[in-house]
């Protein structure tokens, strides 16, 4: 099983590691385009070239089996465009879990935190037509959460963390929400922050599970459909090369030695920048 993950930049390792705890078989990498961080202040035009940049990189690095797009801003904007493109690949998306949040809130007042770029676009509107039309959705955009995360959070106290989420979990608390739904793989680092922050009462969703189990799902249903056709295949990466994190470029010169040593912290190999 060979899976390449994607995001705008660690957001999506969560994600990763939920697979690996799923799939203990499972053979992984994951590519971080950090040179075009963040995605979710882009235009549509843009998210998609950075996007097909990024996917075209990870597909030649790495061949993988099976893509998934670990970031909601990407999946909501360019993953049909993704998969016409990459016909040969099945690619999963990642959305944010307003139909879970509709199964488990009480008072039917959901508060969703993501990028601008994902609350903004019509297919969350879809979603929540889909799944949550008899209940409120409070929405907020929180840019300045997301480039903690990527540009600070590695190095944070538990105060500063606290700090930076509760801008956001005051909103949803200020509008009655008893359910928060991390609409942007980078929240889901401090999915216990924001636990924690909101207290009793207030439930923290998102969709790690169900993309994992998607993820596994459409690999071996590719995977039986390929063997019966062309039997039995050798793997194409050893357990050597297995979670690998790369980078598509740095800002700062100091910001290889903080990836480098994020991989560190997750158990991951740092595999350097594709370009």
């Amino acid at each position: 099983m060979n899976f390449a993950f994607l995001d705008s930049g660690i957001g999506g390792i969560p994600y990763l590691l939920h697979l690996k705890k799923i799939a203990h078989d499972a053979t992984c990498a994951y590519l971080a385009d950090t040179r075009n961080f963040p995605y979710g202040e882009k235009s549509d035009e843009r998210i998609n070239e950075c996007a097909f940049r990024a996917v075209s990189l990870i597909v030649q690095a790495w061949h993988p089996e099976t893509i998934v797009v670990a970031c909601n801003t990407i999946s909501v904007h360019a993953l049909e465009m993704l998969r016409a493109q990459f016909q040969g690949i099945p690619i999963v998306g990642t959305v944010p879990a307003i139909k879970r949040a509709a199964e488990v809130t009480k008072n039917k007042r959901i508060g969703l935190l993501a990028t601008n770029a994902t609350i903004h676009d019509k297919y969350i509107a879809q979603l929540e037509r889909d799944f949550a039309s008899d209940c409120t959705i409070f929405a907020r955009g929180d840019a300045a959460l997301v480039s903690f995360i990527e540009e600070q959070m590695i190095s944070a106290t538990d105060a500063q963390k606290l700090d930076a989420v509760t801008p956001a979990v005051t909103y949803f608390k200020e509008n009655g929400c008893d359910v928060i739904v991390l609409g942007c793989t980078h929240f889901t680092h401090m999915a216990h922050v924001v636990s924690a922050a909101a207290g009793a009462g207030v439930s923290v969703v998102d969709s790690r599970d169900g993309v994992a189990r998607q993820a596994i799902k459409v690999h071996d249903e590719r995977a039986k459909k390929a063997q019966t056709i062309f039997g039995a295949a050798a793997d194409f990466l050893d357990d050597a090369r297995d979670s690998m994190f790369f980078t598509t470029g740095f800002s700062h010169e100091s910001d290889a030695e903080k990836y480098s040593a994020f991989c560190a912290s997750v158990s991951m190999k740092w595999g350097g920048v594709l370009s």
